[in-house]
């Protein structure tokens, strides 16, 4: 592992907040043990508008799923300033595919690590695109991870400062 990326690591610390985001629309069979992501994010404060999110662009069943998965889950303060940069008000400005668009952007399929994440050079997400990753800074400074590796049933969640816009 890079020192530079250990150290930054180790200055991100693990997580102690929860969220969620979006992946898919179709629920699946939910894990036999413990919180799913939209459980952890349901239980969570800072997160009212991603869950909204979700919920609006009909992602929440997929979270509660077996699927292993890692979201970055944008803080509500960064879904502000993401509304404001998409020049809406609300969530309702913000018509369905290009929620779930922007939603499926957070998550990567697998369960992976904070250390799995930041010594990469980009990771896949479910919405076909990648983002690039450089330590904790997420796609040339849309967004640094906060905290890490929120452990849920179905995987990790990351809490990042901004919204990934692909």
């Amino acid at each position: 592992m890079n020192a530079n990326r250990r150290t930054v690591l180790r200055g991100v610390g693990a997580g102690t907040a929860a969220l969620l985001g979006g992946v898919g629309t179709a629920a699946a069979k939910p894990p036999s043990e413990g919180k799913t992501i939209v459980d952890v994010a349901d239980d969570a404060d800072g997160f009212d508008v991603l869950v909204a999110a979700v919920k609006e662009a009909g992602l929440a069943g997929a979270l509660r799923g077996n699927r292993q998965l890692t979201v970055f889950a944008p803080t509500d303060a960064a879904f502000d300033d993401a509304l404001e940069s998409l020049g809406a008000d609300s969530l309702a400005e913000v018509d369905d595919e290009t929620l779930a668009n922007i939603l499926t952007y957070h998550v990567v399929p697998g369960r992976r690590k904070a250390n799995s994440i930041v010594n990469a050079d980009e990771v896949p997400t479910l919405n076909g695109a990648k983002v690039d990753v450089d330590g904790t800074d997420l796609n040339g400074d849309q967004a640094d991870i906060v905290i890490t590796n929120i452990e849920a049933a179905n995987g990790f969640v990351h809490v990042i400062d901004g919204v990934l816009l692909p």
